[in-house]
């Protein structure tokens, strides 16, 4: 069994300016090196230098794994992009792609960028999880696509039919579903590529848009924002100098995450292609009853860097503390562990760590990240031995950022280039997404790790619109409050929104843990969740894990003094959560008024903290 060496990283510097308003701009001392001026050189140059090596596998209907190589890929790519060509595919006409992660996906997407035609992978949640598909119509209505390509023409059926395809070319990888004029992604691929293709590549420069990637809708519709080739290359340039270690060997994931956001479509896909790497399509994700495909993949690969959100890292450890088999296969090549998108809590934290110790001998390395959609993503980066969890790093090089004052926090702020020109055909939201020096207005707070080292890094401070002040006059950290709050009780927990806005005491509508439920009540998993939130040992556990928090977090701005269940699910069409699962606080204080009312009453379901 191969065993992973500790991995070179970055030292851990930072230069900073202090601004006259008592601001600060930070930046890495670190000059950005030269990048690739468009990111499909990537997959040209490894197709000429490991024509064999596997670029994406996926698993075929038998389950076994579908390879695809850089060889096979190059041209595979030609094929689809002159069919882009010659089916009037334009920067005002893009290519719109509604499926799950696939190789037919990614070659589409690669085809597009190739020649330089805008692709907009659109989050598949609007076409199979809405109930209305009218987040779905507005992204169509603002792409105006030429090319839709729905991988499973039977299963996206229902969305199809809500879009007007007039003048729409629809490509699909099998089931042509009724009344939809249709062509399969294979015949596609059989066209040969003439010197059409030569001649756009040869156009495609740092400032052509490669994507149009859309915001999650969590403040309205979504956003779309334009991702130039620009951003995209010099963001990996950033990650390849902060980690060395992926340029010295090639990385290998498997990984689930969505190619329509840009942590699994540009940080995960892209480092993959910018390093020669080789990525497994995990077709699990961290949900009950599809985790289980997750945990076969990683019982047959084993990772270099395992990427995951804090909600797939809670799933996989009980895997990991029960199949010693299990855990030394996962670790047995691993460089580091990544997580992103929301802080992991600290106890999950100490558990990877002590199975790493069990399986390698050694403490990986546990790394994380911060940016955003605009930012291509990468904008600081966990580049240093870090022992708590929150912490997001320091700038990366060519990224500079603002931390400015806002009542009694510091707000994010990025310029450089991995940042967005804009929002696409929203020139009212671009207008207001940056301020007087060119910088992007982020929305995030941030603070030292220690005010008197400042190398130690910045920890993520929340949302600046998502605090609020109790009527005692103190801030409500809510970022801090939830984690918390889910690392004090996770097995009932799984997450929180974070009352008490002119309120006398913070409370929380708890999103449960139905699995860790069922376990310490001793009943089925399928158990309905009513039952679950009245059984007794439930309570009291949620009771007790909680006021041993308060012990430790006694003041009113941290102190949680009430709880209620959410008594449904979250909706996406509401824009309560993402298809990631991440929850917009402030989405579903607005639309469940009445609950927070309920949960500030005298209602026996309210569940009071002692």
């Amino acid at each position: 069994m191969a065993i992973s060496t500790n991995p070179e990283f970055a030292p851990a510097k930072v230069d900073i300016e202090h601004l006259p308003d008592g601001g600060l701009i930070l930046r890495s001392p670190q000059r950005l090196e030269p990048y690739a001026a468009n990111l499909c050189l990537y997959l040209v140059d490894w197709a000429k230098q490991a024509a064999e090596r596997t670029f994406i596998a996926e698993r075929s209907a038998t389950g076994e794994w579908r390879r695809l190589t850089y060889g096979d890929a190059i041209s595979l790519v030609r094929a689809l992009a002159q069919e882009l060509i010659d089916r009037g595919v334009s920067a005002d006409r893009p290519v719109m792609i509604l499926s799950q992660n696939s190789i037919d996906n990614g070659l589409l997407q690669l085809a597009a960028m190739l020649v330089g035609f805008p692709v907009a992978p659109v989050s598949p949640a609007y076409s199979l999880m809405s109930q209305d598909f009218g987040k779905l119509r507005y992204v169509f209505d603002l792409l105006r696509p030429k090319v839709v390509f729905a991988s499973d023409g039977e299963m996206f059926r229902n969305a199809l039919s809500a879009l007007d395809l007039h003048d729409v070319t629809v490509v699909v990888k099998d089931k042509v579903p009724d009344g939809v004029d249709a062509v399969r992604i294979d015949e596609l691929l059989e066209t040969r590529a003439t010197q059409a293709v030569d001649a756009a590549f040869s156009r495609v420069g740092p400032d052509t848009v490669a994507k149009i990637l859309f915001t999650s809708g969590s403040t309205g519709m979504p956003k779309g924002v334009i991702n130039t080739h620009r951003m995209m290359c010099s963001n990996q340039q950033a990650m390849a100098q902060v980690w060395p270690f992926i340029t010295c060997r090639p990385p290998v994931l498997v990984d689930w995450l969505p190619w329509n956001h840009t942590f699994g479509g540009n940080h995960n896909f892209n480092m993959i292609l910018r390093n020669g790497g080789t990525l497994y399509i995990d077709s699990g994700k961290p949900a009950p009853g599809m985790f289980e495909a997750t945990i076969a993949n990683l019982r047959e690969i084993a990772p270099t860097v395992y990427f995951n959100v804090p909600r797939g890292f809670q799933m996989l450890a009980p895997y990991l503390e029960n199949d010693a088999d299990l855990r030394d296969r996962f670790f047995s090549n691993l460089d580091t562990i990544f997580y992103a998108a929301a802080a992991l809590p600290q106890d999950l934290w100490e558990r990877i760590e002590s199975l790493s110790l069990a399986a390698i001998g050694r403490k990986v390395a546990m790394t994380s990240a911060w940016g955003l959609t605009e930012s291509a993503p990468l904008a600081t980066s966990v580049h240093f031995p870090s022992t708590q969890a929150g912490v997001i790093g320091l700038p990366v090089p060519g990224t500079e950022l603002k931390m400015l004052p806002s009542n009694d926090k510091m707000e994010l702020r990025l310029r450089g280039p991995c940042m967005t020109p804009g929002y696409f055909r929203r020139d009212d939201l671009t207008d207001e997404a940056f301020d007087e020096d060119g910088f992007y207005k982020t929305g995030d707070a941030g603070k030292f790790v220690d005010p008197d080292d400042p190398a130690k890094g910045i920890l993520f401070d929340g949302r600046v619109a998502e605090d609020f002040k109790l009527l005692t006059g103190s801030w409500v950290s809510t970022g801090m409050v939830r984690v918390a709050a889910i690392s004090a009780c996770a097995e009932v927990i799984q997450d929180a929104v974070v009352t008490g806005h002119d309120r006398d005491e913070v409370g929380l509508l708890i999103i449960p843990n139905v699995a860790g439920m069922a376990r310490i009540a001793a009943l089925s998993s399928d158990t309905p969740l009513t039952e679950l939130q009245a059984n007794a040992t439930v309570r009291q556990t949620l009771q007790k894990c909680l006021a041993a928090y308060n012990l430790q977090n006694p003041a009113s701005s941290t102190r949680i003094a009430r709880l209620l269940f959410l008594d449904e699910p979250l909706s996406i069409d509401a824009g309560e959560i993402t298809d990631k699962g991440y929850v917009n606080q402030r989405a579903v204080l607005e639309r469940r008024h009445a609950l927070v009312e309920k949960l500030y009453s005298d209602d026996a379901a309210v569940l009071v903290v002692n």
